[in-house]
């Protein structure tokens, strides 16, 4: 029993000696994975900018246009639709929301605003109406 038993104990510190040499092979082989630290992918900083063109008809729904400009999206608003001390009360509106959110408003026409929020640079301005246009329109 005693060539038995240092036959078996040969055989085990061989089997032992293998799975240690074997998980070291194991170790070395597997590659460290590279961290990605501060990456942003080019497909999200590019998300296409939305220009919403509202037509209101009554003073409530100046609230709806107020939500896509906190919601960061341009909106040209069309007035002509609506009756005149409405709309004075529709740009009053929009120009406090435009101020709060660090936004400008522009007229572009008669009765038709461009409100921009914060993250839409507005380059260039539309030319100033002489004073009979102005008297024709009412506005002012």
């Amino acid at each position: 029993m005693g060539v038995k038993s240092k036959f078996k104990s040969f055989f085990l510190l061989d089997e032992e000696d293998y799975d240690v040499v074997e998980e070291e092979v194991y170790e070395e082989e597997q590659p460290a994975l590279p961290r990605k630290k501060n990456v942003v992918s080019l497909k999200s900083a590019q998300k296409p900018s939305k220009v919403i063109i509202a037509e209101p008809s009554a003073f409530a729904e100046a609230q709806e246009i107020a939500d896509h400009l906190k919601a960061k999206k341009a909106v040209i608003v069309n007035l002509q639709r609506i009756q005149t001390d409405q709309a004075r009360r529709v740009v009053d509106f929009l120009g406090g929301t435009v101020y709060a959110i660090g936004g400008e408003i522009q007229q572009i026409d008669d009765k038709i605003f461009f409100c921009a929020p914060e993250n839409v640079e507005v380059a260039g301005s539309i030319a100033q109406f002489n004073q009979n246009d102005q008297n024709k329109t009412g506005w002012q």
